[in-house]
């Protein structure tokens, strides 16, 4: 169990197990030798005794310390290579953008529906194509292709014919 009592000389808190009771050890607060008092001893303060209840307290202080894992002792390594230790963190994956931005540029497709372009019931069609065909640049256009499309329309369940863009381009 350990041992909690003051520095006379300080008044500096300290912490020793028994079995070190009698001994001598220096305060780390002022250098002063003391000698380490025994568990009776150290639950007496210096002005006197203390009723029963404030004894017991003064003693269960730190419960963990007096804990059986906490009196196990650890002896830890630090491990030694003689070669360069592997990472331990993995980089994050780069985004899409960023692979197609480094790597040899490949035939992709883009799809822009129509129905998709209508906002509010204005139809914007034309200017989506228009921009996307500028974000790729005139230089990767493959080809740009119409095509027509069947879907059904939830609010009237009927079959609707419409038109889209199917853009092939490099990037």
């Amino acid at each position: 169990m350990d041992v909690i009592f003051q520095c006379p000389n300080c008044d500096q808190e300290l912490e020793a197990d028994s079995s070190g009771a009698g001994s001598e050890i220096n305060c780390p607060s002022c250098g002063e030798t003391i000698v380490v008092p025994g568990p009776d001893a150290a639950a007496q303060p210096k002005g006197g005794a203390h009723p029963p209840a404030a004894l017991s307290a003064a003693q269960a202080i730190n419960p963990i310390a007096s804990s059986a894992a906490a009196k196990e002792e650890k002896h830890f390594q630090v491990p030694v290579h003689d070669a360069p230790a592997e990472s331990l963190v993995a980089k994050p994956v780069k985004p899409v953008e960023t692979v197609t931005k480094e790597t040899v540029k490949t035939v992709r497709v883009k799809t822009i529906r129509r129905i998709d372009c209508v906002e509010v019931g204005h139809d914007r069609f034309d200017e989506m194509v228009s921009s996307f065909l500028q974000k790729i640049g005139e230089e990767n256009i493959v080809s740009v292709n119409t095509l027509s499309y069947t879907y059904l329309d939830i609010g009237s369940q009927k079959l609707l014919t419409d038109y889209g863009a199917l853009i092939t381009y490099r990037g």
